[in-house]
């Protein structure tokens, strides 16, 4: 699906609830201790820079670990950790790309004469902090993620950018902070990716739809049949996200959560979203499912 390291694949290999049941029990400092962001940079200097200024910072890991605290020990919701942090970044990246690859500019570009690369910083920066309100509490978080992050981006971007782009910058990642809520109103392509990336954590169990664990319902049904999440080119789009599903009960979480997100996202003109089941009998209940933009 994305680019990831052999480590984190490792990590996400496994199943959801137990990695993050086991990140929980962790201690902060051996929390923090373990989490490192990689993502395909490429030639984007400003891009490396963040990343290093990222997993240099203690205080940004620890919000992901109170975040998953939260989200896990003390609500029993899905996982909000760093490897959460992690597989957005790289999904957001990946349909940046793809668009640009297409053609498609930024809205960085398009509205200040700036550059992809300083889209990237936006896209990236947006899902490196995207829930760390989930430190203060769910309800409300991504107001909570506002007034946290706004000092912290102008740390991270400290030299990076003078005024006034520094504050271009800040300003677009907190409008994607903000435009991730359930009727959140993305402005800008870059908050729309955020929108969609966000949504689209959820291989292997890791679906944003809460849902309490060691119950059966549709909720926790719908989020285990995900087997798999791809995204490439289209052949009437720039974007196809193929969804793998192990039964038809995953038709929920591309109905209820991925149709949710990407409605109002911006990105509708641009992606098509195929599900299919590779399980031969169900294969011929649902041979196929395209959702309808």
């Amino acid at each position: 699906m994305t680019e990831l390291d052999r480590e984190t694949e490792q990590r996400i290999e496994q199943p959801a609830s137990d990695e993050a049941e086991r990140e929980v029990r962790l201690t902060p400092a051996e929390a923090v201790k373990h989490m490192r962001i990689r993502v395909p940079v490429r030639a984007n200097r400003k891009l490396r820079t963040v990343i290093e200024r990222v997993n240099k910072d203690d205080q940004l890991k620890g919000w992901w670990h109170v975040a998953n605290v939260n989200a896990v020990a003390r609500m029993q919701i899905n996982d909000h950790s760093w490897v959460h942090i992690q597989i957005v970044s790289n999904i957001a990246l990946k349909l940046l790309r793809q668009l640009t690859k297409h053609g498609v500019e930024p809205n960085v570009v398009v509205d200040y004469g700036m550059s992809r690369d300083d889209s990237e910083v936006v896209v990236a920066l947006t899902a490196l902090t995207h829930c760390v309100g989930m430190s203060v509490h769910r309800k409300g978080h991504e107001d909570f993620s506002l007034f946290l992050a706004e000092p912290k981006l102008r740390q991270l971007l400290a030299g990076i950018y003078d005024e006034p782009d520094l504050t271009v910058i800040v300003s677009e990642v907190l409008q994607g902070i903000i435009s991730h809520r359930s009727d959140g109103e993305p402005l800008t392509l870059e908050a729309g990716i955020l929108r969609v990336a966000d949504a689209l954590d959820m291989e292997q169990g890791r679906s944003r739809i809460a849902f309490e664990r060691g119950r059966v319902g549709i909720h926790s049904l719908s989020a285990a049949a995900i087997e798999e999440v791809e995204i490439t080119d289209g052949e009437q789009k720039p974007i196809r996200i193929s969804i793998r599903m192990n039964n038809s009960s995953g038709i929920y979480q591309v109905d209820g959560l991925l149709q949710a997100k990407l409605r109002g996202s911006g990105l509708e003109s641009y992606v098509e979203v195929i599900a299919h089941i590779d399980t031969e009998a169900e294969k011929r209940l649902v041979p196929l499912y395209e959702l309808d933009l």
